[in-house]
């Protein structure tokens, strides 16, 4: 069915099953996200799997391309993925596509204990989380141990913002739309700068996120809700970050900051002020997504695992799949697991960003 086609009951029976799989509550896993996607995404589907006497045992939210190809739900910008199944259901992936009429299903972002589709991945990456389960305090506390400098030179860098250019304020919730139209100005902006695709230069993906910011009211979609944090300085401001909210995971997605403020490496204030008000919201995970960056390994207290892959059914469309896409996955595969060549990958698309800008 279509994610808007979703009732009550299936809503309350998708959050029990997430409950029994025991998981993180990640918010992209959470049918709200799912719901949200199918508004912006004509090709969205929800595969509802029914047991013995018609009851409900699982769903599988994915979008649905030409020739029956298949992509995780919000594929590109999703961070978390994966079908939401009971226990011991005994079904393979393979049916499962069939059923779906899908030949193929692609991810980039399986769920750690995901195990359904995990056989068919072909590369596993970190996706560095930050624990603060035991409240604020014991996290500056491993954060004062484990990275002394980082820590005072962060802080003493939020002191002198205030000193030179006025009050620093914070907003865990902010609510302004105008806000939200600067975090995608700069965000847009980073993209072009370091040479990458400008994920909001596509209409679905602004669509979505305005979506998904636009109902803010705690406690009104407890599954998924975005949430909007924002650093000022003298009531201009110089960092923000728009992510996804369950009532125990914060899943960042898109930081960005004012780059006229980066000697006072705004964007590690934001995400120490977020830290610290999300356990304040009690909770208990902040997923900073996968993907290496130096101010995730400083912040991070660990990490998750999350795969890459595709499941391909047998058959003569699963050929035109690996003719299109194996080449591309392969080449990426390469370029990433080789540092240096990653770095002058690196370096070729900030060029293109200068080039860009000029």
């Amino acid at each position: 069915m279509r994610p808007g086609e979703l009732d009550a009951g299936h809503i309350e029976r998708w959050r029990e099953l997430r409950a029994l799989s025991g998981a993180p509550a990640n918010p992209f896993m959470e049918p709200e996200f799912t719901r949200a996607v199918g508004r912006v995404r004509p090709g969205a589907r929800v595969a509802v799997v029914e047991g013995g006497g018609a009851a409900v045992v699982g769903f599988f939210p994915y979008e649905r391309g030409p020739l029956g190809q298949g992509r995780a739900i919000g594929f590109g910008v999703s961070d978390c993925q994966g079908p939401v199944l009971g226990p011991e259901l005994g079904l393979t992936a393979a049916e499962l596509l069939r059923a779906c009429s899908l030949t193929s299903w692609e991810f980039d972002n399986l769920e750690a204990g995901q195990t359904l589709f995990a056989p068919d991945a072909t590369e596993e990456f970190d996706s560095p989380v930050i624990d603060i389960g035991r409240g604020y305090a014991a996290y500056e506390r491993a954060l004062r141990a484990g990275s002394p400098k980082f820590f005072r030179t962060t802080t003493a860098k939020e002191r002198r913002l205030a000193r030179q250019a006025g009050e620093v304020r914070f907003v865990f919730d902010e609510s302004d739309p105008a806000a939200l139209r600067t975090l995608m100005e700069w965000k847009s902006a980073q993209y072009r700068r370091t040479g990458r695709r400008d994920r909001f230069a596509k209409q679905w993906i602004s669509a979505l996120v305005r979506r998904l910011a636009a109902d803010h009211t705690p406690g009104r979609t407890p599954g998924c809700s975005g949430v909007l944090s924002v650093l000022y300085v003298a009531d201009r401001p110089v960092a923000a970050h728009f992510g996804l909210r369950s009532r125990t995971v914060l899943s960042c997605w898109f930081p960005a900051y004012d780059t006229d403020f980066a000697k006072y490496s705004p964007g590690l204030i934001l995400h120490l002020r977020m830290a610290e008000a999300a356990a304040g919201a009690g909770i208990g995970l902040l997923d900073l997504g996968r993907g290496a960056a130096e101010y995730k390994d400083a912040l991070k207290t660990g990490s998750l695992r999350v795969r890459e892959g595709a499941s391909v059914r047998p058959g003569p469309r699963a050929a035109l799949y690996r003719l299109g896409r194996e080449p591309s996955r392969r080449a990426h595969s390469f370029v990433r697991n080789r540092p240096k060549l990653a770095g002058y990958a690196q370096s070729a698309l900030n060029q293109v960003g200068r080039l860009r800008d000029r």
